[in-house]
């Protein structure tokens, strides 16, 4: 035991006698700690936000994406990329109960972007163009008024249902049916609202303004084609066979012989859930792995900071030694020092971490996310294992150089 606390005893006085050079040499660990802490705590939250709010809309439905994609990999929609292949005709095939007979309701989408109008707001926003069947698929409430219906959609009606957030903003205070707002050159009639539903991913869906599908495909977008369909099937246990029945359907509108052609996705809440969990640990770890780049850069600062130390301390090494210190007692004097200073920078970084992670997650509730602050003992007990192998890592070598020095070269040391 006193081979051990002598070192710790010494070591601590001359970190104690040089505050400063031990503060500037802990920098860099506690800023890669501190990185590490912060990235896994706000990666795991986002995670745990976006497939919350996958779940929340719930188990049994299955979406339809343009373009084809690997069974576990994300589709090439996600990556921005625009292909026009999904078709409303495909919508009305799968709908048709002879062809898709597990299929409660199937709702059709398309996405835009505009400039508004009202009496009191002028500014860009996001619309989307729906089925009227939407609110069944994803069980939508109303909060006042109506969503639009079937007859509405066909006959370009130029109807508007706002999201909660929206009707709020744009009409405080007073009630929005019947109210009119212009999008690019086209008045809309608010004809409901609806109550909240919080956010979706990163999207806040209480701004949305939905409006009927062929009304934002012909008067506003000017496209033919669909950017998704989301349909709700009547049993979780009938996914797949719906799956596969969806997929043989619009195989035979689009003329495709060999799955390996497929110009679409299909994809169930299960395996959209399972695609981004893996796409987002992947995300998660990669950035931390770059995060960690910071704590390899203090590792080698700690070295040259213990490598000046022992160049610095020669007499007294030489003098412990000629007392009767051994090479075992120096190398451990030094591999000690290197370790209590990661040690220590590790546990205030991990501090550091945890209060920048606690405030990013009030900052994004305050934004109106239901964002849910995460602090893992995994990242805790990976950033402390880090700090304490990087000061055995880098502290080694100026160590063994410490044990080496001898006695009568280090006396005559000036």
């Amino acid at each position: 035991m006193r081979v051990l606390l002598d070192p710790i005893k010494i070591s601590f006085h001359n970190l104690n006698s040089a505050k400063f050079r031990s503060f500037l040499t802990t920098l860099g660990i506690i800023i890669g700690v501190a990185s590490v802490i912060i990235v896994m705590s706000i990666g795991g939250s986002a995670q745990l936000l976006i497939l919350d709010q996958i779940k929340s809309v719930g188990s049994n439905l299955v979406g339809i994406t343009p373009g084809s994609s690997e069974e576990k990999g994300p589709p090439a929609v996600a990556f921005g990329v625009t292909i026009t292949t999904l078709k409303y005709q495909d919508l009305l095939a799968i709908q048709n109960k002879k062809n898709v007979p597990d299929l409660t309701f199937v709702a059709g989408n398309v996405t835009g972007t505009a400039q508004m109008k009202s009496d009191r707001e002028n500014k860009q926003v996001n619309y989307q163009g729906v089925t009227a069947s939407l609110i069944n698929v994803e069980k939508i409430e109303i909060e006042q008024g109506r969503f639009f219906n079937e007859q509405e959609d066909i006959s370009l009606a130029r109807n508007a249902v706002l999201g909660n957030t929206t009707a709020e903003d744009l009409f405080p205070n007073e009630n929005p049916i019947g109210k009119n707002i212009q999008i690019k050159d086209q008045i809309f009639t608010v004809i409901g609202t609806l109550k909240k539903r919080g956010t979706t991913g990163f999207s806040n869906t209480d701004e949305g303004i939905y409006l009927p599908l062929f009304t934002a495909q012909k008067i506003l977008l000017g496209i033919n084609h669909l950017n998704s369909i989301n349909a709700r099937v009547n049993d979780e246990k009938n996914i797949e066979r719906a799956i596969a029945d969806i997929k043989s359907t619009i195989r035979e509108k689009h003329n495709i012989k060999d799955s390996a052609y497929d110009d679409f996705s299909v994809r169930s809440t299960a395996q959209a859930l399972s695609t981004l969990t893996s796409v987002t640990d992947i995300l998660k770890y990669f950035l931390t792995a770059i995060a960690a780049i910071s704590l390899l850069v203090g590792g080698v600062g700690i070295m040259n900071i213990m490598l000046i130390s022992v160049k610095q301390r020669i007499w007294e090494i030489g003098l412990r030694k000629a007392v009767g210190a051994k090479r075992l007692d120096v190398i451990l004097q030094f591999l000690i020092e290197s370790i209590f200073i990661t040690f220590s920078g590790g546990a205030v970084g991990i501090f550091i971490g945890f209060l920048v992670s606690y405030l990013a997650s009030l900052v994004i509730n305050g934004l109106g996310y239901d964002w849910e602050f995460t602090l893992s003992s995994q990242s805790i007990f990976t950033a402390t294992s880090i700090s304490i192998a990087i000061g055995i890592i880098f502290g080694m070598y100026p160590a063994r150089k410490a044990g080496k020095v001898s006695p009568m070269e280090a006396l005559r040391y000036e």
